[in-house]
């Protein structure tokens, strides 16, 4: 299979293969170099490995308060010479946080040892938690944190809400931050309620954002950025803020996770109920409307040129069928 960097625009292939189901309120997907599968799931706490066409329970994370749109959310992976963990963004009982837990065992039996605090008090709220949490190419946790409905939040350096945080592996902060000079763990501003994040090949940081009553939207994240929440929504084109690269109304995206795959963002759709792929240029084309999925929540890379993603029916604003909720993959294609 190509390197990412020569794959080139791509488009999904075919209907999603459905790997698991029954999952309850499913929230993130996490994968490891082996291909181990983590699934997050909100409402009751628990991180499930993948093991066949099952999932077997790996851990109940300790200290969540699930409430509205909080519970256990983001989870990632790392692995490296410190040895390998897991990751969690979870809402507990006065704030966000995001933790990690040494992760030990093999495919099919994997443990967790006890959490680690990595940052602690992000905002918290019934909605608007953020909640996403990804490496990027530099080796930095990257964080998305809502404004906890409170949309002054994302305008000033004394709340971490409305931002989307940069940390080392173990939470401190990065000398090269754009805020570092104030101890801000802070890598863009202006956000209201942003969820996925991911980076093309050349390093090009992306991030989709759940807008309030006219445009979602699709960042292209520069450090320090302000992003205009809530001065301004969608493409308004007012000095000092920059404007997203391409803007839906709410109801046909909702957007929550991201993958990037070759020169395509693939982006998860809520409230939209479908899959969009978007260029860099702000291109979008939607797949697998009218229904067919329901809500879908997040989106990783798999394999090669495919995804992973996971529905979302069951987190009481979808509509749940029989074996909802399910973990899909999907093959890519060249587009065109």
């Amino acid at each position: 299979m190509a390197p990412v960097e020569d794959l080139g625009p791509l488009v999904p292939s075919g209907d999603p293969v459905p790997l698991a189901s029954d999952l309850p309120a499913p929230w993130s997907i996490a994968v490891l170099a082996d291909g181990t599968l983590f699934v997050s799931e909100r409402d009751d706490a628990a991180i499930v490995e993948v093991v066949g066409s099952s999932t077997s329970l790996v851990t109940s994370v300790g200290g969540v308060s699930p409430a509205g749109e909080g519970g256990l959310l983001g989870i990632a992976t790392l692995e490296d010479a410190s040895g390998d963990w897991l990751y969690a963004y979870y809402t507990g009982a006065s704030d966000n946080r995001v933790v990690r837990m040494p992760l030990s065992g093999g495919p099919g039996a994997h443990t967790v040892g006890d959490q680690q605090v990595v940052i602690a008090g992000l905002p918290k709220a019934s909605n608007h938690n953020g909640g996403r949490i990804a490496f990027g190419p530099d080796g930095m946790l990257y964080a998305t944190a809502g404004d906890a409905s409170r949309g002054a939040n994302a305008q000033t350096l004394d709340s971490l809400g409305g931002k989307i945080l940069r940390v080392t592996p173990d939470g401190q902060i990065p000398s090269d931050n754009p805020f570092a000079s104030a101890g801000s763990p802070v890598w863009s501003m202006g956000h209201r309620n942003p969820q996925g994040i991911a980076w093309a090949a050349d390093g090009t940081m992306w991030a989709a954002e759940f807008g309030q009553d006219t445009w979602d939207e699709m960042n292209r994240i520069v450090p320090g950025g302000n992003y205009g929440w809530p001065e301004v929504e969608g493409i308004a084109g007012a000095a000092g803020y920059i404007d997203p690269i391409q803007q839906w109304a709410t109801d046909d995206a909702s957007p929550s996770g991201i993958a990037v795959v070759g020169d395509t963002i693939f982006m998860a759709g809520l409230g939209g109920e479908r899959l969009w792929t978007v260029g860099f240029d702000g291109a979008a084309q939607e797949w697998y409307g009218g229904g067919q999925l329901g809500r879908i929540r997040d989106v990783v890379r798999g394999p090669g040129s495919s995804l992973y993603l996971v529905t979302n029916n069951t987190d009481g604003r979808g509509d749940p069928r029989a074996g909802d909720d399910r973990l899909y993959s999907v093959g890519l294609v060249a587009a065109g």
